[in-house]
């Protein structure tokens, strides 16, 4: 439906666009065209766009839950900050994981 709908106002569109003959006595017909072609082109896109089904929107899946092991196989293990001094640039900070 919107391909046959976007043909037809293309082909509105181009035979708008195309030359014809120039009468003497007609002022300020190119613009009346130009202004009836695009309220015609306007119409035919705005019902298109109107008809068109709304959008369908879906929650976002939940967020995975946390995963703890209260296993004495599997270590606690944490994050910590160790200040280290690198020669030629100074301190340096790097995280470093550690378990316990």
């Amino acid at each position: 439906m919107k391909q046959t709908v976007f043909a037809l106002a293309a082909a509105a569109t181009l035979a708008a666009a195309l030359p014809s003959s120039a009468q003497a006595h007609c002022q300020g017909c190119g613009v009346a065209a130009g202004v009836v072609g695009g309220l015609a082109a306007g119409a035919i896109i705005g019902s298109a766009i109107a008809n068109s089904p709304p959008p369908v929107y879906a929650a976002p899946p939940p967020p995975p839950s946390a995963v703890y092991y209260d296993d004495p196989d599997h270590p606690v293990c944490h994050v910590e900050r160790h200040r280290e001094w690198v020669e030629g640039y100074g301190w340096r900070s790097r995280r470093v994981e550690v378990c316990d």
